[in-house]
């Protein structure tokens, strides 16, 4: 029966659903430009790392050492360098599994001083640096593309360039430009942050407001969570998949500090795994999710760093909460079954992932070594419909996935599940078949006007480390 009401239902998917098939298509790379006070502490140095393996996927267009809370006084562009150049000793073999990795030079050119004062006092008449006008050259820059901005430290080479648009190019230039932005700070750690965005109020600004980090989203990627394994975050597993038999760049990784890679979620939404789509944080993704509002200050702890705990002058895209019910594996039968325990907070909309991309660094670490029948490789998962679809409210419908495939020819694993939180339609919706089939059976549910339900397709192989990717389905469920 269950097979039957399947096939009827990619039918349906054939006569009532978007006509237009998922194509092929070449995903164009995200523009990156990030903002480190690397030296504060070794977090800065582990998230360089972790980006080298990644920048044949994103468009890396500066590496600016900049101050902060932490770090007031000086700047080391040196110590980028030097992990940029641990790069290129395993560019050729990372090269073998997956093309685009850039030569060392070119990545080199990109490494710039920001200004070596802290804060506001860095920000004004005199204060340009290499950094502030290599933002100013990349949003000049003949490309219709969003240009993203992580933020690690202190953000006063932004505000610099910022400042210094608003008083040298005509309005509407200066409106151009910044709308081309796309900021994302690892909570606030000078004092201008604010400062950016009570002046420019039109900039797509995410950020977990103040300092305490504790509270934050992105902390998530190094938070202890109680009931669930936290092995791929301890310094054993650091250890033996990242930093050690790795070469010269795994052995560039640091010992945890205080913690580890604070500063990776700000540029982790912008890997194309078929997860992430950045111009949407309240969709979820590797690097959290964030909805758009203004925070009351009221409501956020203080911390201890000095940074100014100011009211938000307007509405940002900041923390969001998920709940989410861990699959667990299943010894006989179903493979996979929902677990006991639900959690829900901010957090969740990160570390629901983090086995995921940490799978995902092993694995792109040991490309630095082996050749590649010896690594492990993503898998393509695959639709056979749409990413997006139109239903009628309760209508039954199906979803399918056999295309898939892995380069490796590795035994697959898929589950389907509902992403609540990501639309509009917020009740759980039920699959009304094996969730770890290539292909479900899905009912609408009965609505009075038009709702979005977002359905997450993981693909997961079965090689050590399991890798995953996925695809997102954007239904629409149309009142009848």
């Amino acid at each position: 029966m269950r097979i039957l009401q399947l096939r009827l239902s990619l039918l349906l998917l054939t006569v009532i659903l978007s006509p237009e098939p998922l194509r092929a298509l070449e995903i164009p790379k995200n523009r990156l430009i990030v903002l480190t006070d690397i030296e504060a502490e070794p977090d800065d140095t582990q998230s360089m790392v972790r980006l080298m393996l990644y920048s044949n996927e994103i468009d890396i267009e500066g590496l600016i050492a900049t101050t902060s809370i932490w770090k007031q006084t000086s700047v080391a562009p040196e110590s980028i360098r030097r992990i940029v150049r641990a790069y290129g000793k395993v560019q050729p073999n990372l090269n073998l599994h997956a093309p685009g990795f850039p030569e060392a030079e070119m990545l080199l050119g990109k490494v710039k001083p920001g200004t070596s004062k802290y804060g506001m006092k860095g920000v004004g008449e005199g204060h340009d640096s290499e950094g502030s006008g290599l933002i100013i050259q990349a949003l000049e820059r003949m490309d219709d593309r969003p240009l993203w901005i992580s933020v690690w430290g202190g953000v006063n080479t932004l505000a610099q360039a910022l400042y210094k648009i608003e008083k040298t190019k005509p309005e509407a230039e200066m409106r151009k430009l910044v709308s081309k932005l796309r900021v994302y700070t690892i909570s606030d750690q000078d004092d201008s942050g604010h400062w950016i965005r009570k002046n420019f109020p039109t900039l797509f600004y995410i950020v977990s407001p103040g300092d305490h980090y504790g509270s934050a989203t992105w902390s998530a990627i190094n938070t202890v969570i109680e009931g669930v394994n936290n092995e791929k975050i301890s310094n054993d597993w650091l250890a033996w998949n990242i930093q050690q038999n790795h070469g010269p760049l795994g052995a560039a990784y640091p010992d945890v500090a205080y913690g580890m890679e604070g500063d990776t979620p700000s540029w982790l939404g912008l890997i194309p795994n078929g997860l992430s789509v950045p111009e949407h944080p309240e969709w979820g993704g590797w690097g959290g999710r964030y909805e758009f509002y203004t925070p009351d200050i009221a409501t956020l702890k203080k911390g201890n760093s000095g940074v100014p705990h100011e009211a938000e002058p307007r509405a940002i895209w900041s923390d969001a909460v998920d709940g989410y019910t861990p699959y667990v594996g299943g010894e006989y039968g179903r493979a996979v079954k929902l677990g006991q325990r639900t959690f829900r907070d901010n957090k969740v909309s990160l570390w629901r992932w983090r086995d995921e991309f940490q799978n995902d660094f092993a694995a792109r670490m040991d490309w630095c070594t082996k050749p590649y029948a010896e690594a492990n490789h993503a898998p393509v998962p695959v639709l056979t419909h749409a990413n997006a679809i139109t239903v009628r409210s309760g209508a039954g419908f199906g979803l399918d996935a056999s295309a898939s495939t892995d380069p490796d020819g590795d035994s697959l694993s898929f589950l389907w599940f509902h992403y609540p939180e990501a639309g509009s339609y917020q009740k759980l919706i039920a699959i009304d078949s094996a969730e770890n089939t290539r292909g479900i059976y899905i009912k609408a549910p009965e609505v009075e006007k038009e709702e979005t339900a977002h359905f997450i397709l993981k693909v997961t192989d079965k090689r050590q480390p399991t890798l995953s990717r996925y695809q997102r389905v954007v239904v629409t469920i149309k009142p009848k």
